[in-house]
């Protein structure tokens, strides 16, 4: 019997989930480095990693609690924020339907939500109607900045908008407001909302764009940030909505469907976010979702591209063809040759980078 036959299928999966899930991505996005090895030693024990992450979120909002109870308002927000973190991570193995993935998902946004009304301003949760019901999503504003431009932040294929929320912290401190959404598809609005992605996708966004602008306490510029297959959808929007100040991909692709290319088990995390139950109906549909030459020619919205050299998620040569096809003048393609997927292994230079070439075009002087 070969070691891989030996290995016990609990063994397998926790290995799967901890690749899936490493740790420079795990503390990069806001999980307390002490949870991340917790986790790690529990499902390692043969405890199923969202049973593990739960608990951990449950010890968290505990002391989130007793904070609150003692007055000290800004540990309360930490621990709420690590508690969100867990359950976060936790839920991203379990289907749809499981009872355990929505009460897990209903933790998640009361605890960030806990740390938002603490916040000042407050972190505030809004809803934006679409088709039969509404994206979802959080608006941090920067303190004493009146009407500040505005970054919309998303995800990719799960699309959980508050992994973000590190990165949303660094345009706040540079006078710029954010919005961590859930797209069509994505998180709270498809568990919650019933809404799958279609090739009306971008006039989501366009929607957002157009409840931003409305908004008056933000002002009327808004730029768009995307991480992973996130990063189609924000250069597919700057391609559609001239109204896109400024455009970040962060890890994306022309052709997100590439990934089945290569793993063809990632179809699991396709069908949710279309809404389609067959396979091979729904890589099918993921192929039409393409980036052309003559779509990119209309991104003339100044273009920041992030990407790793040995990402295998999503290819740097069809990132550079996105780039290259791009009509924008001011674009700049930033390159690590040690690069991992969205860049988590250089968490913090990746913040800076983004949050400066955004603040540099959106709120010169302001930072």
């Amino acid at each position: 019997m070969s070691e891989q036959d030996a290995t016990p299928p609990w063994k397998a999966e926790a290995e799967a989930h901890k690749r899936a899930m490493p740790l420079q991505r795990l503390t990069g996005n806001g999980m307390d480095y002490a949870d991340v090895v917790e986790l790690y030693r529990l499902v390692d024990d043969g405890t199923p990693w969202s049973d593990a992450a739960e608990r951990l979120g449950d010890i968290n909002r505990a002391r989130a609690e007793d904070a609150v109870g003692a007055g000290h308002r800004a540990t309360a927000i930490s621990w709420y924020r690590a508690a969100a973190a867990c359950y976060r991570v936790g839920q991203v193995p379990l289907p749809d339907d499981a009872e355990q993935k929505r009460r897990m998902y209903r933790k998640l946004i009361d605890d960030y939500g806990a740390a938002g009304v603490l916040e000042d301003p407050p972190v505030e949760h809004v809803e934006i109607p679409w088709g039969s019901g509404a994206l979802c999503g959080w608006l941090l504003r920067p303190r004493g900045v009146p009407a500040p431009a505005t970054v919309i932040i998303m995800g990719g294929f799960d699309g959980w908008r508050e992994e973000y929320h590190v990165g949303a912290t660094y345009l706040r401190d540079r006078g710029i407001a954010a919005l961590l959404v859930d797209g069509p598809g994505q998180g709270e609005t498809r568990l919650f909302q019933g809404i799958t992605m279609d090739h009306d996708v971008d006039a989501a966004f366009s929607v957002i764009i157009d409840y931003l602008i409305a908004d008056g306490r933000v002002g009327s510029t808004v730029a768009i940030w995307g991480n992973s297959m996130g990063g189609f959808l924000a250069a597919l929007v700057a391609s559609r909505d001239p109204r896109v100040a400024a455009c970040v991909v962060n890890g994306g692709t022309n052709r997100p469907a590439e990934i089945l290319d290569r793993f063809h088990r990632f179809t699991a995390k396709i069908q949710p976010l279309l809404g389609i139950d067959d396979p091979e109906a729904a890589t099918a549909a993921m192929n039409e979702y393409v980036l052309t030459p003559e779509d990119l020619q209309h991104l003339t919205s100044p273009l920041l591209m992030l990407h790793g050299t040995p990402d295998r998620v999503f290819l740097v040569e069809n990132a550079r063809a996105l780039f290259d096809a791009a009509g924008a003048e001011d674009k700049t393609f930033l390159e690590w040759p040690d690069g991992d997927h969205c860049i988590y292994n250089h968490s913090h230079e990746k913040h800076v980078r983004v949050a400066d070439w955004l603040a540099d075009r959106l709120a010169p002087g302001a930072h």
